[in-house]
């Protein structure tokens, strides 16, 4: 999840799964944070958390595979039955939340579970499940991350300065939250990558 959002989920304490590894992995909009998530995917059979939400399906997503896509009126029903590890109002139309059955049910198996999610999500995860390990992953620099953005070809300038000044103030709240244990740089895909390894092989080990 990842965008300007608006918390007003209840800090309701959980209590956590024996085994696996919960992951969460954030990152700016065109750090490459795609790519490297279904490489550790790939690497260590890790399982990616579909997220539900209430915007409409596109003609090219499959319900249950990108999103649970559920209605206004079945989120709030599931936020009411505290079926949600985080949630929130992006940009003020869509909710978008990660299921906590399905988190529970993966790490009760001893799997890599791996949330894609923003600062404000991975603080909410922090406070239900203080284990949670969290890497941020960031550009080689501010100017590399403008051109990245401008270099994908698919929207206006205006959304990519606006994309570009969500990124910095991400940036920014990142470093001072206290929420992850690691930030990598990526400058090389594949360098950047076997750090990534490296790190959750680590937490594995000291676990």
């Amino acid at each position: 999840m990842s965008g300007t959002t608006t918390d007003s989920n209840p800090r309701i304490p959980a209590d956590e799964p024996a085994g696996g590894m919960l992951l969460m992995f954030s990152g700016p909009s065109g750090v490459g944070k795609t790519t490297i998530i279904h490489r550790i995917r790939e690497t260590f059979q890790g399982t990616f958390v579909v997220s539900a939400t209430t915007r409409p399906r596109s003609d090219q997503e499959v319900d249950g595979v990108d999103y649970h896509f559920i209605d206004e009126a079945t989120f709030q029903a599931w936020i009411d039955e505290n079926r949600f590890l985080e949630y929130a109002q992006v940009f003020g139309r869509s909710w978008y939340g990660t299921p906590r059955a399905d988190v529970e049910r993966d790490l009760g198996e001893g799997k890599l579970v791996i949330l894609d999610i923003d600062v404000q999500g991975a603080e909410q995860v922090r406070e239900r499940m203080p284990s949670a390990f969290g890497i941020f992953i960031l550009p080689p620099s501010e100017s590399t991350l403008l051109d990245r953005l401008r270099g994908r070809g698919r929207e206006d300038e205006a959304t990519i300065e606006r994309r570009f000044a969500e990124a910095r103030h991400e940036m920014s709240v990142a470093r001072s939250s206290g929420v992850y244990d690691a930030f990598a740089t990526n400058d090389d895909l594949d360098r950047v990558v076997d750090e990534v390894i490296e790190l959750i092989r680590a937490r594995r080990r000291d676990d």
